[in-house]
């Protein structure tokens, strides 16, 4: 049960409206992830900020792979619920490499190298070792790329943070679980 209830769409604050039409657009539906960062507005607004600008830095599939990794580490059933969605459906991945996925791997080996050095990056917070940084730059990762890899990582958390704190509902598919 939710511990903080977010407003029904239409109850949100004026300044809210266009973005959550916008996710109401894109998912048919205005997700309860959206409908609790508007109940203030300078949240959301912020936040769509950092998400708009990050997806530029790097193809969905690997967003969605390294937030999944992230989102297990926090715990948060919400977030893997929305990254497997928006994974399968938008970033075409396979369910089983989204599973895979959430447990730190890949088929593929740049995003299993940008996996690990997330979940890293949120698991020690930010103290990387070198050998980390020389790994992740190994596998094709520029220093441009690493910034942004910690930039995502810092966007998961956010969502994540707000996700267990207010225990929404779920309004998405849950995740699967199998390894």
């Amino acid at each position: 049960m939710a511990r903080i209830n977010p407003p029904a769409p239409e109850d949100a604050p004026a300044e809210t409206q266009p973005v959550l039409e916008k996710f109401k657009k894109r998912f048919g539906f205005v997700p309860n992830l959206f409908r609790l960062m508007a109940m203030n507005p300078n949240v959301l607004a912020a936040f769509m900020g950092i998400q708009g600008s990050l997806q530029k830095t790097m193809n969905l599939k690997t967003i969605e792979a390294m937030g999944m990794a992230v989102s297990e580490g926090s715990g948060c059933d919400y977030c893997l619920a929305t990254h497997t969605y928006i994974g399968t459906h938008f970033g075409k991945a396979a369910p089983e490499e989204m599973i895979a996925n959430r447990h730190g791997k890949s088929s593929d080996p740049k995003i299993a190298a940008a996996i690990l050095f997330a979940k890293s990056v949120a698991d020690k917070r930010g103290k990387v070792s070198d050998k980390e940084l020389a790994d992740i730059r190994a596998a094709g990762f520029s220093d441009a790329d690493i910034i942004a890899i910690a930039g995502h990582t810092a966007q998961f958390l956010m969502t994540n943070f707000m996700n267990n704190i207010s225990q929404i509902d779920v309004d998405f598919p849950a995740a699967g679980k199998a390894a």
